[in-house]
């Protein structure tokens, strides 16, 4: 789950991180307040969605009065956003953060993320900060610093040091460098998250750090311990197919393509999603119904792959282990009945009563594609759709 740029603000305001007052904005005449009330000759305007490079696209503004803080945001609000990493759809702003000014000196790039090759979490810094970081990673990733840090000892102070002189600064500089990356690092274990990412983090011409933009992401499987930051889920920025699921306790990733899987498993899934490639097909999904998954769980998974349009195929695969055949089976019918299904619907099952479930598949009167192993649902389901 992410966070917007405000609410990671709030998060690490919490652990006594530098960041600087602003205030949630939407309607223009707010913003026109927050620049009054935060009485500063400068405010920066920025647009509040879940996608990097705002500013490039037109999503971040500097006002120097109350009247073009107004602007900017009359501009920004309601603007669809456009960057790469929300594709060609864009995000509609609804939102904007109002936030004081300050005197940038120097900007850097620093995170902690999980890396799941090293097992542990992962310093990533840079002494080029800012708009340019993912081109600089590209292009020159020798410049991009990285340092594991052990979980059992947390960051030490060597590394620490190693860090500082790394990033070009001196070492007066040290004891605000090793605040910050503890603070974080202690933030980054107690709220459970996946990325903090610091982007840039500015050395003011006043000598002290600021966090001048902030993204959060949090672990979705550790949320039932983390009350404070479920209740900052923005529903506005998730596909409308992946919070449904997620209210079933499915796992749904929406694609490009036009088969819609339905799996158990996610490496049953993953490989579903390959094989259906390898016969000349794409994926819609990737849907994991879990070990458990009832018939109405199974009526909810179809009803979020037939609300996507581009569906013109159904590909249900399901390996019976705790989750049995005919249960699926029955769900299947249930649901292809209840929701009219007028796509093919190719059936792959085996395992726990998969005799039993293939005679309720047969009985059903309903035209379900049988078939015998995932190759032979593979080919039958992208032979259905072409």
């Amino acid at each position: 789950m992410n966070l917007h740029e405000y609410q990671s603000k709030e998060l690490m305001a919490r652990y006594g991180l530098p960041v600087l007052k602003g205030f949630v904005c939407y309607t223009p005449s707010q913003a026109e307040a927050a620049f009054d009330n935060l009485r500063t000759p400068v405010c920066v305007v920025k647009a509040q969605v879940h996608a990097g490079g705002r500013g490039k696209a037109g999503g971040v503004k500097l006002g120097k009065s109350a009247k073009e803080v107004r602007a900017h945001a009359e501009k920004i609000i309601g603007m669809t956003l456009v960057t790469p990493q929300t594709g060609e759809k864009g995000k509609l702003v609804r939102k904007v953060y109002a936030e004081a000014g300050c005197n940038i000196d120097k900007e850097f790039y620093l995170s902690l993320l999980v890396d799941r090759a090293t097992k542990s979490i992962t310093i990533v810094a840079s002494a080029e900060g800012g708009m340019e970081i993912e081109e600089l990673a590209h292009r020159e990733p020798e410049k991009i610093i990285k340092i594991k840090i052990d979980p059992k000892v947390g960051p030490q102070p060597f590394q620490i040091t190693q860090l500082t002189l790394k990033l070009g600064l001196p070492l007066e500089k040290l004891k605000g460098m090793s605040e910050l990356v503890l603070r974080l690092y202690r933030l980054f274990l107690e709220k459970d998250l996946s990325l903090v990412e610091v982007n840039p983090l500015v050395l003011t011409k006043e000598g002290g750090f600021v966090v001048l933009d902030a993204k959060c992401s949090v672990d979705d499987n550790a949320l039932f311990r983390q009350a404070d930051l479920r209740e900052m889920m923005d529903y506005d920025e998730l596909d409308p197919k992946d919070l449904e699921a997620s209210k079933f306790g499915l796992s749904y990733v929406a694609l490009d393509g036009t088969i819609g899987c339905m799996v158990n498993g996610a490496g049953l899934a993953m490989a579903t999603m390959d094989i259906i490639k390898m016969y000349g097909g794409n994926p819609a999904n990737f849907l994991d119904v879990g070990g458990g998954a009832s018939k109405e769980t199974v009526t909810e998974a179809f009803k979020i792959l037939l609300s996507d349009s581009k569906v013109k195929g159904i590909l249900v695969n399901i390996f019976g282990g705790i989750m049995k055949c005919d249960v699926i089976a029955g769900g299947i019918v249930e649901a292809a009945k209840e929701l009219s299904v007028k796509v093919p619907l190719v059936v792959r099952l085996q395992g726990t009563n998969v005799e039993i479930g293939r005679k309720i598949l047969s009985e059903s009167g309903l035209k379900i594609i049988p078939a015998d192993t995932m190759e032979d649902a593979a080919k039958k389901v992208v032979e259905a759709t072409k």
